[in-house]
């Protein structure tokens, strides 16, 4: 049969369409076979194959993820079907997987294991990603859809999750007009640049300021093991023979307690507050007022009067004000605290004929001395029972075992970003798996200060999805052969950060966006700061605090000292964080671009303002390192600390008045606090746990700011 010329031409062009159609899936198919962040991972949980990821992976990976996620919110947005939970809320929810999933990576290894490369690509990335953000929350007819759903036919996560997303919406813009769209997209695009830029130096400054020190003498009174590292950093920075003690990121620096030789304390102590303000490539200043400015134009934009009024509507708190009330109520008897305290030390000074006036340099080193006083206790007496490793199994490990009933095993099957990463499997009560752990101790020059928790993947029901975490912290690294020691606040830090974990293990939601760690930052806290509590609890202490050389358990008389000293010098650590919590509030309070002055004179104002510009007692950070509201989410929200820790207080109290940590009420903290997620409503949720609402007196009370 002779066929037709038209349809031989048509059968043509149809053919050369598909086989264009197939060169591009042709093109698109071999990046995502190649790059194993655009695949689901076929480790076990879906843990990262970091064994096969490359930096060079990253950005063809953004690229192909940013593409299709537009494509698929477009296809939401356009759709012309009556808008519902599942061709709206819920496919939105679930699209941009192999965007997030490579996102997520990338910020883990930015955050932990950085190097010039991934550097490069964040800086480069941080405002395409803020401009594809604000595509999706900025966009009319999505947020339409949202709009037109019927709430009342919702129920339980489907609702919580649909009350999330039209929040989110709300936050970022999407009732603005078109004109202040584009503004808000330009604001965006230069928070997310500066942000960035912000964290790079920090990491410059922190680099720039580890102090070197010439003579061994110099560190008299430190450890034969902190003396041995202070030297292999400097050997391996290329200063051999001398001795450098890098910087953590808070105010205070760990050795300093320990140091005789005053003017090394005095060296240390000047080296990391001023080590952002040189007015060299690490000098953070001019950007922070560059942030601030911005912050307020986005929040005006917003119709709101300041960045912390916009930033805090889907907290706990709901405005500044309840937030503030709270920390100056707390300030007034922490600082009358601080100042008692402060006394004491200047009293000892004086009877050892210092002739000098106590400086913040001093303050750790003359503290354990009035400890060692008043409790016959000293911390160095102490730390020989705390290697982290132990801390770890049979510390950290064994509480949540007593508590809820999990049990670990370590795995070494799985690939890891950095050799000194560890791996572990979780199983639940039931003994079925559960999750996979990652735990990443020592400190390095490219790893941001500080400790945290992440989620590498996020549990979720509908995606078949189970945790995998990570707990970074920022310990010294011990050298070979030697033990890892750590002091009693680095295992509360432990204890607290695996506290996040836990909130992030028991996660039993059907959506990502709400489970787990996904909560307001003002709540956040609080699961980790309840897990604090185990650290010293008798039964539990007992188990893992043993002597690394004779390997004999702490003894009663020690334990006994120190739960006596439990209080002890907390006028100055209530204080110091109520000050870096205040600093962030009125940075974020201004309500007029003409109230903001240069960084220093800001600060010194607005600490004298709520009565917290106490010499001795400096903020636990100065507003140029100032990390977690400059390069971090807690912008306007470090207070969730203070608040948080009060509803942990509420709790502990609760948990102390019936019978203690026991399983029983562990079980009920999982039921109620740990496994919800964001899928509740929160405050009653606390409220249904303790039987009231959040009250201060406990905080005070157990702060030792009121008398027990």
């Amino acid at each position: 049969m002779k066929i037709p010329q038209k349809l031989v031409i048509l059968g043509a062009v149809f053919l050369f369409a598909s086989l264009q159609t197939q060169m591009v899936s042709a093109q698109i198919k071999p990046v995502k076979m190649i790059n194993p962040l655009l695949q689901k991972s076929t480790l076990q949980y879906q843990a990262p194959q970091f064994n096969l990821i490359k930096d060079s992976d990253f950005k063809p990976a953004f690229e192909h993820g940013i593409k299709v996620h537009d494509q698929e919110i477009e296809k939401i947005a356009n759709n012309l079907a009556k808008p519902t939970f599942e061709n709206t809320v819920l496919a939105l929810e679930i699209s941009g997987q192999d965007f997030k999933r490579a996102k997520m990576i990338f910020e883990n290894l930015t955050s932990a294991n950085k190097n010039p490369t991934l550097q490069a690509i964040e800086e480069e990335y941080a405002p395409i990603f803020a401009a594809h953000e604000d595509k999706m929350y900025l966009n009319r007819k999505l947020f339409l859809r949202f709009e037109a759903l019927e709430l009342n036919t919702l129920e339980g996560e489907d609702l919580k999750l649909t009350e999330y997303y039209l929040q989110k919406f709300e936050l970022a813009g999407a009732n603005l007009s078109a004109e202040d769209k584009d503004k808000m997209k330009k604001i965006n695009g230069e928070l997310a640049v500066l942000s960035t830029a912000y964290t790079n130096k920090l990491l410059v400054a922190r680099k720039k300021g580890a102090v070197l020190f010439d003579n061994i003498k110099d560190l008299e009174g430190l450890s034969t093991d902190e003396i041995a590292a202070a030297k292999r950093n400097a050997t391996e920075s290329g200063q051999d023979g001398k001795y450098l003690i890098a910087l953590l990121n808070t105010t205070q620096q760990p050795l300093l307690q320990d140091l005789i030789n005053r003017a090394s304390r005095e060296k240390i102590y000047k080296a990391s507050w001023y080590r952002a303000e040189k007015a060299d490539d690490g000098d953070t200043r001019e950007i922070i007022e560059k942030i601030v400015r911005l912050r307020l134009q986005k929040a005006q934009l917003m119709g709101k009067k300041n960045f912390a009024e916009w930033k805090l509507q889907d907290q706990m708190a709901k405005t500044p004000s309840p937030a503030m009330d709270l920390l100056v109520k707390i300030a007034a008897p922490a600082v009358a605290k601080a100042k008692i305290e402060a006394k004491e030390i200047q009293d000892l000074i004086d009877a050892q004929k210092g002739d000098f006036k106590l400086e913040p340099w001093d303050w750790n080193f003359y503290s354990e001395q009035v400890r060692k006083m008043k409790y016959d206790l000293d911390q160095n007496e102490i730390k020989p029972y705390f290697e982290v490793a132990t801390v770890l199994e049979k510390g950290v490990f064994y509480a949540a075992k007593q508590m809820y009933g999990i049990t670990f095993k370590k795995r070494s099957d799985l690939p890891v970003y950095h050799p000194d990463v560890k791996v572990y499997e979780v199983f639940d009560n039931d003994g079925k798996s559960m999750a996979i752990y990652y735990l990443d101790f020592y400190t390095r020059d490219n790893k941001n200060g500080g400790a945290w928790m992440n989620n590498m993947v996020n549990q979720s029901h509908y995606l078949n999805q189970k945790p995998v975490i990570v707990n970074v912290f920022n310990f010294s690294k011990p050298a070979k052969g030697k033990p890892s020691l750590i002091s009693t606040d680095d295992v509360i830090t432990m204890f607290h950060e695996f506290g996040h974990t836990l909130h992030g293990l028991f996660a039993n939601q059907k959506y990502a966006s709400i489970s787990g760690t996904s909560v307001p930052r003002d709540y956040v806290e609080f699961p980790s700061q309840i897990n604090e509590h185990a650290a010293f609890d008798p039964a539990i202490l007992k188990n893992y605090a043993v002597h690394y050389l004779t390997k004999k358990p702490i003894p009663q008389e020690l334990v006994n000292k120190f739960k006596k000293a439990e209080t002890f010098n907390k006028g100055y650590d209530v204080t110091e964080i109520l000050a870096a919590s205040v600093l962030d509030m009125a940075w974020h309070t201004v309500e007029n671009e003409s109230d903001f002055k240069p960084t220093l004179i800001f600060e010194k104002e607005a600490l004298e303002k709520y009565g917290l510009l106490v010499n001795e007692v400096p903020p636990r950070y100065h507003t140029p390192y100032f990390a977690h509201i400059w390069g971090g989410e807690y912008s306007a929200g470090y207070y969730a600390y203070t608040w948080s820790k009060t509803l942990d207080y509420n709790v502990y109290d609760w948990m102390m008045a019936n019978g203690g940590m026991t399983r029983k009420n562990c079980d009920l903290f999982r039921k109620y606090i740990l496994s919800v997620g964001n899928s509740v409503d929160l405050n009653e949720a606390f409220e249904n746990l303790v039987g009231h609402k959040m009250e201060i007196e406990p905080y005070l009370k157990n702060s030792g700011l009121l008398e027990k």
